[in-house]
């Protein structure tokens, strides 16, 4: 190719290793030369300098330097018709989930159960019903970070395509303060600490999990407090993710022997019996098969302005656990 090209990432081309996007769109790119063009930055994702690991998004911007002739671009896979189309109803449903707008971004406080991008058996979600954010804009926003389906809690969107760019770095960076509230089955060690554990994929398609792995890991830190606890059998922490992956924080609270309530893929069985919590009858059986893990917080800063912070109320199950345990949000401080 004769010059530099700018390449969007294409929106059933997202969640993939950047290195394995190049190789699909540039099949004849070798991973040794591959790895010298990041390493000279001829190659950014969004403007930025990233390594062959950074897994790119739906709507990023790939800078591709000249490549000479004997590299040949293949087109992206034809993009399928989108399975779900907003109804009206959806459309007013997202702007009832507006906590906050401004000119660069909207931030949602999304409900547990809806998914945010599409994907197999996946229907209806957030990126769908994103026309329903434009408000006086032409402009569709855009997602720059994910939580999962069954995770409620703040979710921020771009509303243009600069702005994206801005928030997507500062999201993979460590300069946004995050924190997530989450009911546990027992009670850790430590009333505080910091979990420092390697997580890598496993497991089939469908079935993947993220496990501890020090060798082909990546590096996953997450910080933690103890905020309230109901007799050392459930408790309320407070996480504080200093990176951001995949099922990190789920991942993380299984590690120290506290699974996240309502969490199947993660749960564990405790060989201590007077640590064991049986949700299944009683007080809280009503939560046992729904997640207990909450974007409560973030904390962006801002070129030249106060530090936007943006707080979600909880989805109703975990209030009304909060209620039946006897704990007051205010203790969180």
């Amino acid at each position: 190719m004769s010059g530099v090209q700018q390449i969007e990432v294409g929106r059933d081309e997202g969640d993939t290793r950047l290195d394995r996007w190049l190789k699909r769109r540039f099949p004849e790119l070798t991973q040794g030369r591959i790895e010298k063009l990041l390493r000279t930055g001829q190659i950014r994702v969004d403007g930025a300098r990233v390594k062959s690991s950074q897994r790119v998004e739906a709507g990023q911007t790939i800078r591709v330097p000249p490549l000479g002739g004997s590299v040949q671009p293949q087109a992206a896979a034809p993009q399928k018709k989108p399975a779900f189309v907003p109804s009206a109803r959806d459309l007013a449903e997202i702007q009832k989930m507006v906590l906050y707008k401004d000119d660069d971004l909207i931030a949602l406080n999304k409900p547990p159960g809806l998914a945010v991008q599409g994907g197999t058996k996946t229907e209806r979600h957030i990126d769908g019903m994103l026309d329903g954010l434009k408000f006086d804009r032409d402009e569709r926003p855009r997602l720059v970070h994910r939580l999962d389906r069954d995770t409620s809690g703040v979710l921020i969107v771009a509303r243009s395509a600069k702005a994206a760019t801005s928030l997507a770095n500062l999201f993979r960076s460590r300069d946004m303060e995050k924190v997530y509230w989450a009911l546990v089955i027992g009670h850790p060690e430590h009333e505080a600490g910091t979990i420092s554990a390697k997580l890598a994929k496993t497991g089939s398609r469908g079935f993947e999990r993220m496990e501890w792995d020090d060798e082909e890991g990546q590096t996953a830190v997450t910080d933690y407090r103890v905020v309230a606890t109901a007799a050392r059998k459930i408790s309320w922490l407070e996480l504080m993710p200093q990176t951001g992956r995949t099922h990190q924080l789920r991942a993380h609270c299984k590690l120290i022997g506290t699974p996240i309530i309502g969490d199947g893929k993660y749960s564990i069985t405790n060989p201590d019996p007077s640590q064991r919590t049986d949700l299944s009858d009683g007080l809280l059986s009503d939560i046992a098969d729904r997640m207990c893990l909450h974007a409560r917080s973030l904390s962006i800063p801002r070129a030249g302005r106060k530090v936007l912070t943006i707080t979600a109320p909880l989805p109703k199950h975990m209030a009304e656990a909060f209620d039946d345990l006897g704990f007051d949000e205010s203790e969180a401080g």
